[in-house]
């Protein structure tokens, strides 16, 4: 670095001279500082699932395309329906049938009970009407079972919706034979997301005890979210940890498949902190004009570190309790600047 006369020179040159008065200040403070890595994190959508079918049949009718927009319950797929359609009447008829056999039995058994009680009939017969009855009942609970299920078949033909959303992938086309289990749409949620991101080894443990991150976006922007869950397993490949957190307010911006910065303090250390507005920066410059007991300022060069919230971390330089000037551009050219320098003047760079 160069003298502080040099200083002076290039100070003088930046800065217009301003009325003498009382310089701004703050004192050096120390407190704990959280050293943060910034990981590449994705978002995705907390529901995405493919629909398959659950009967067979030709595809009819695909009423939305890959992209589109659909609501929860809106029809997504109509198969050929006239099978499921005839074995629901014969399941019908099957029932109507065995309601009619019941009926007879009913009929028929209460006439043998009548005159069994009576002792006009045999014990047998008693109990051969009795048997007819119940498996007259038997084959009507047999029938509505039949109908329900030749019901439940008639209603797979139609594919709805599970949850509203956007199409994502489209694996039939009209006028395709389908059998149960082949996938038909790929779809996506954009009313829940979160955000994936993987942590290095060395630095899960840390991450896990302290259970905080800072999501934002490429303008600045900070996300916020909600509970977070950490993978108990590592990615062979990678021997990478996945993080997972539950994005609160998606509100129409984001969508699955976008970067963003994840912010994950990995390690916590002591440092000293000034406002930002009290360094002086021209080149390689890095300066702060601190307040001696006479209150007059006095040109310091320091090193700095990071940046957080407006404030800069001094790496040396300074020490704790020291007061700062807050406005150095305000004691350029006034009456009150002091430059002459003394062993303070020659810290550290």
């Amino acid at each position: 670095m160069g003298s502080p006369g040099f200083l002076v020179i290039i100070l003088s040159l930046v800065f217009p001279a301003l009325a003498a008065a009382q310089p701004a200040f703050e004192t050096v403070e120390r407190r704990s500082f959280h050293e943060t890595i910034h990981l590449d994190g994705v978002i995705e959508a907390v529901q995405q699932s493919t629909v398959s079918a659950q009967t067979s049949g030709t595809v009819r009718d695909l009423p939305f395309d890959v992209d589109d927009s659909v609501a929860a319950g809106d029809l997504i797929v109509q198969l050929e329906d006239s099978e499921q359609r005839s074995r629901l009447r014969q399941a019908r008829a099957g029932l109507e049938e065995a309601e009619a056999s019941l009926a007879d039995a009913q009929q028929q058994f209460g006439r043998v009970e009548s005159v069994y009680e009576r002792g006009l009939v045999s014990r047998q017969e008693f109990d051969q009407a009795r048997n007819n009855l119940a498996a007259a009942q038997a084959r009507v609970e047999r029938a509505n079972g039949a109908v329900a299920e030749a019901e439940e078949q008639l209603s797979y033909t139609r594919v709805v919706a599970p949850y509203g959303g956007i199409l994502t992938d489209r694996h039939v086309e009209v006028g395709e034979s389908v059998s149960p289990g082949q996938p038909l749409l790929s779809g996506l949620s954009l009313e829940q997301l979160r955000v994936v991101v993987d942590l290095p080894q060395k630095y899960a443990e840390l991450a896990r005890t302290e259970r905080q991150a800072r999501v934002t976006l490429a303008d600045g922007r900070v996300l916020e979210t909600g509970e977070m869950t950490f993978y108990p397993y590592a990615n062979p490949e990678t021997h990478t940890f996945r993080l997972r957190m539950r994005l609160n307010e998606p509100n129409g911006a984001l969508f699955p498949g976008m970067l963003v910065k994840v912010g994950v303090p990995v390690a916590r250390r002591e440092a000293l902190w000034v406002p930002a507005s009290s360094l002086i920066q021209r080149s390689e410059l890095r300066a702060v004009f601190v307040l001696d007991d006479q209150d007059r300022p006095r040109l310091r060069q320091v090193r700095i570190g990071v940046q957080e919230d407006g404030r800069l971390e001094i790496l040396s330089g300074l020490s704790e309790g020291e007061r700062v000037v807050t406005n150095p551009s305000g004691l350029v050219g006034s009456d009150r600047l002091n430059l002459s320098t003394d062993s303070e003047a020659e810290a550290n760079p």
